[in-house]
């Protein structure tokens, strides 16, 4: 049968990143380039606050110079945390051979607005979506319940109708605890494998 709407996460997905990227060159403007920049952004709560909406783009700037004492300014920071992401092309494939069977494409991220941003800038694929569940717009992140209903209501659709690819088995958790059908993404063939044995891959890709 076809889903009613399939979910994709993003990093890691759709796009693969390494935050690593972006320490390396904000340290570099930080004084002695000596700031932990890559703890500050991945093992303090700061991340989090900022994906999860409580705080805005210039708090989480304000905060990052504070604590680092980044020399730049705002739109040098921005360009230099974000640009980190390089796209997993059979999986924006997948989605695109979704899209043109006609069948609802979501996705669904725990990520922020200079992320959001800047993929929607650098890679075309994005725009390609029904529609779109962002952490920081709704104030919750993934395992939360909360976030999952939210996925629910846009869509319209709940319990098997719904496909989800996650590559946290937290999150993938959490949307089959909901009757969610889930597919834990490890490589872009695996999830293939596993949406056809499911009988839902698209015609167009059944055949490679």
């Amino acid at each position: 049968m076809k889903p009613n709407a399939i979910i994709f996460d993003l990093g890691k997905v759709l796009v693969d990143f390494d935050y690593g990227i972006a320490a390396r060159k904000i340290a570099a403007r930080c004084p002695d380039g000596l700031c932990d920049v890559r703890q500050l952004i991945e093992a303090s709560p700061l991340l989090y606050r900022y994906e999860t909406g409580l705080l805005t783009t210039d708090l989480f700037f304000a905060e990052v110079r504070r604590a680092s004492g980044f020399a730049g300014d705002q739109a040098e920071f921005g360009k230099m945390f974000a640009d980190i992401f390089s796209p997993i092309e059979p999986m924006i494939e997948l989605q695109a051979a979704f899209r043109a069977q006609g069948i609802p494409t979501y996705i669904f991220s725990n990520t922020n607005e200079l992320a959001v941003r800047h993929i929607r800038a650098r890679f075309p694929f994005f725009s390609n979506f029904t529609g779109y569940v962002l952490s920081y717009e709704h104030g919750s992140m993934k395992p939360d319940a909360r976030i999952y209903e939210v996925v629910e209501r846009v869509t319209g659709h709940r319990g098997d109708g719904i496909v989800y690819l996650d590559d946290r088995p937290e999150n993938i958790a959490g949307g089959a605890v909901r009757g969610w059908r889930t597919i834990l993404y490890e490589t872009p063939e695996r999830s293939r494998q596993a949406l056809q044995e499911m009988g839902m891959l698209p015609d167009s890709l059944t055949e490679r």
